[in-house]
């Protein structure tokens, strides 16, 4: 009798631990705080921060007027961004900053903080300005009453018998309104030119049929045909900032700064007439047709704006 107990009991003992292995086990509920984010690993050394829009990087060929001239800016103000201290004197390679620096952010500050004490500013008699209430509202919050109306009929037995009555009703009368008469028709006015639109009214600065036309990147303005010692004028008002001969290829020429971000150029003159600084007037005789850095007597004539080159008869007015 034992050992068939035994037995038994040697038989069923896989049967349990085959059940017992084949249990899930019990879910775990992990409450632990999430580990902290992981920091970022730092930069690699030796990579540099790619250029930004406001400086230059110097190549070879390139003088510090040409960049100016390219950046729409003067080539004293580059040499004061870059404390330098011979303007001939950059190097190939070199980092140029081209842009003004930005204006402080204490400025901007300030510039909002007067914007704010003009807005808050008291009136005469020690009123504060405010938006005018409209008259609804006005007349919802002071409580003023438009109804009923009086109403007012001529004196007559038959009105102060429907009065007496309740039966009076109030006159009704049809409102007449003004005759309005609609306005003629006025004129479309044409389209306003290029060059209107960007607030300067360009004229020819010389008198001469066109040799070559505007082509980017080979031909940066246009060449206008002449003869040696016509004159050379002022294509809007504005102030000169360079007259030399720093840019190879352009022989003597001037640049003159205008508003909105424009720049005109005047290149191969037989002489410069004007200096530094001064301030002229559009139509005025700045400089002589000649041919420097020329095969033939020309005038080559730039229109720029921030720097960038455009279609100077985009801009001229048709020729006459």
């Amino acid at each position: 009798m034992m050992n068939k107990l035994v037995a038994a009991l040697l038989l069923a003992l896989p049967i349990v631990l085959t059940g017992c292995a084949s249990r899930s086990p019990a879910p775990v509920d992990d409450r632990r705080p999430p580990p902290a984010a992981q920091a970022k690993p730092p930069a690699a050394k030796g990579v540099q921060p790619s250029a930004r829009a406001d400086t230059y990087v110097v190549k070879r060929g390139d003088t510090l007027y040409s960049i100016a001239l390219e950046h729409g800016a003067d080539f004293r103000e580059l040499t004061r961004w870059n404390k330098l201290e011979d303007p001939a004197k950059i190097r190939v390679g070199q980092e140029l900053r081209v842009r003004a620096p930005e204006e402080p952010a204490a400025a901007q500050v300030g510039s909002a903080r007067v914007s704010r004490d003009i807005e808050s500013r008291p009136l005469e008699g020690g009123t504060v300005a405010a938006p005018a209430a409209s008259s609804t509202a006005a007349a919802a919050e002071g409580g003023m009453k438009t109804f009923p109306k009086a109403l007012r009929m001529p004196y007559s037995e038959q009105n102060l018998a429907l009065l007496a009555r309740g039966e009076a009703r109030p006159e009704v009368r049809a409102e007449v309104k003004p005759e309005i008469k609609p306005e003629p028709a006025k004129p479309v006015a044409a389209a306003a030119p290029e060059r209107a639109a960007d607030g300067i009214d360009f004229i020819w600065p010389a008198k001469g049929r066109v040799l070559t036309g505007f082509s980017e990147p080979r031909s940066k303005g246009v060449d206008i045909e002449g003869k040696l010692g016509d004159p050379v004028v002022a294509a809007a008002s504005g102030r000169v900032i360079y007259v030399g001969s720093g840019i190879p290829g352009l022989g003597k020429f001037i640049v003159v700064r205008h508003e909105n971000g424009f720049n005109t150029v005047y290149a191969h003159n037989r002489e410069n007439l004007v200096k530094m600084d001064q301030n002229i007037s559009r139509g005025q005789k700045i400089a002589e047709v000649g041919n420097t850095d020329a095969d033939t007597p020309k005038l080559h004539f730039q229109i720029r704006k921030l720097g960038t080159p455009l279609d100077p008869q985009k801009y001229l007015p048709p020729p006459g």
